[in-house]
């Protein structure tokens, strides 16, 4: 009897799980295993939580979406708390397993865990292998390697439209053939050391964690609404929930991929036709794609504050009042300040907004851009290591930005994009 375990990490989905299905495919029987890392629930060096409380709601919310999922399917989760390199060696011992499955990560801290994984596992005689399940493009069909994959997004971009593919989904499992599994013990916020954030009811959207919502919410966006149609138009909205596709969150965790999304607003372009904003959702899909390869060329230099190239940019000693006004949107700028609000009482904030408060942060403030990134790390429903480090870098100027120094004038762009105040009334009101 050949067991395997497949340990979900950010790929807390069923679809297009290239792991879960070679791991039935190559085993049989398969036990579906979550583990929530201590490393991921600490004070961080520039003193944020990494995983602060809207955050982690979520998560949760997933993890008990993948459960149920995995049940009707004649599986389970077994959820554990701890260090990975500990727990899940013992999982493998407890169950006699033969490997571990398990999704290849690309970002320096997650890296180390798993080479630590590794390690123990090789003790226990037991094999580990790696799938890519979070890009558009698979590293694999990518017309470059990955230490020559080009600094400017346009150059990457062209190249891997003109001479690349994208592979189909998988498609989710009919069943899973696994040993009892023990109804799930999934930690509660106060046992992860957080307390319970109430998302404002101002909010753009209520995220709900796990594949389940985000299959509602494609349904939504798509066919339900044809939102889609706009997006290019409306997505550099700042209120409500359709101004743009809101999917950041869900593609965070894994709770859909990329290509789901991809095959699905290929079919709607076929029914309901193709035009600017259908292809404008693809482009932000390649950002995403680009920032994850980048991280996985140039490793831990996405958090240093020389960035992947090293300019001297000058940045203020630190200064703990202007990081905390900007934290508190109390900084007297009202179009940072409403931003800012929006993000600390619910989570979320506009691709706009994040811009502008990003740009604030390292080009009129100049503190180092490091801490801005570790907030965001905290208090982001849809923090995505790759996406968050590499975007804060490219705005600080030591990222991708061939231009470099991307200055916002925050009272032009307020004007272009909140012109009637709305948004600005709508979070600065007492």
């Amino acid at each position: 009897m050949k067991t395997a375990i497949v340990w979900f990490k950010t790929d807390l989905r069923l679809h297009d799980n290239e792991t879960l299905v070679k791991a039935i495919a190559k085993s049989d029987e398969v036990i579906p295993v979550y583990c929530f890392d201590d490393s991921h629930f600490h004070e961080t060096e520039y003193g944020f939580q990494k995983t602060g409380s809207f955050r982690a709601q979520f998560l949760l919310e997933a993890v008990a979406d993948l459960d149920k999922n995995l049940r009707e399917l004649g599986s389970g989760l077994i959820v554990i708390k701890g260090k990975p390199e500990i727990e899940i060696p013992k999982i493998v011992q407890e169950y006699k397993a033969y490997k571990v499955f398990a999704k290849r990560e690309v970002a320096y801290e997650e890296k180390q865990t798993d080479a630590l994984v590794q390690a123990e596992l090789f003790k226990v005689k037991c094999e580990f292998e790696t799938f890519s399940t979070s890009t558009l493009y698979h590293a694999e069909d990518l017309p470059f390697s990955i230490k020559d994959i080009p600094d400017v997004f346009s150059n990457f971009r062209k190249k891997v439209e003109k001479d690349s593919t994208i592979r189909t989904v998988f498609d989710r499992p009919k069943a899973i053939k696994s040993p009892e599994i023990p109804e799930a013990k999934i930690p509660s916020l106060a046992e992860l050391g957080l307390s319970f954030s109430k998302i404002d009811k101002r909010a753009a959207i209520i995220f709900k964690g796990g594949e389940s919502a985000v299959l509602k919410r494609m349904s939504h966006y798509f066919e339900g609404t044809n939102a889609i149609s706009q997006y290019k138009e409306t997505r550099n909205g700042l209120i409500g929930a359709d101004y743009s596709s809101k999917f950041s969150a869900w593609l965070a965790l894994g709770c859909l991929s990329s290509r789901e999304i991809y095959f699905e607003l290929k079919k709607y372009e076929s029914q309901l036709g193709a035009n600017d904003s259908t292809y404008w959702l693809v482009f932000e899909l390649l950002w995403r794609d680009y920032f994850r390869f980048m991280m996985k060329k140039y490793s831990n230099k996405f958090f240093q504050q020389s960035g992947i190239q090293d300019k001297g940019i000058i940045v203020n000693k630190h200064n703990i009042q202007q990081l905390q006004s900007w934290i508190d949107g109390t900084t007297g700028v009202d179009f940072v300040d409403a931003n800012m609000l929006e993000l600390k009482l619910t989570g979320f904030m506009s691709n706009r907004g994040r811009q502008n408060v990003a740009s604030y942060f390292c080009n009129d403030l100049k503190l180092d851009w490091r801490y801005g990134a570790a907030y965001f790390e905290q208090q982001l429903i849809d923090y995505d290591v790759s996406s968050n480090w590499g975007n804060w870098a490219y705005l600080a100027g030591v990222g991708n930005d061939p231009r470099g120094n991307r200055y916002f004038n925050i009272d032009k762009q307020a004007q272009d994009y909140d012109r009637n105040k709305s948004y600005r009334k709508l979070w600065l009101k007492v």
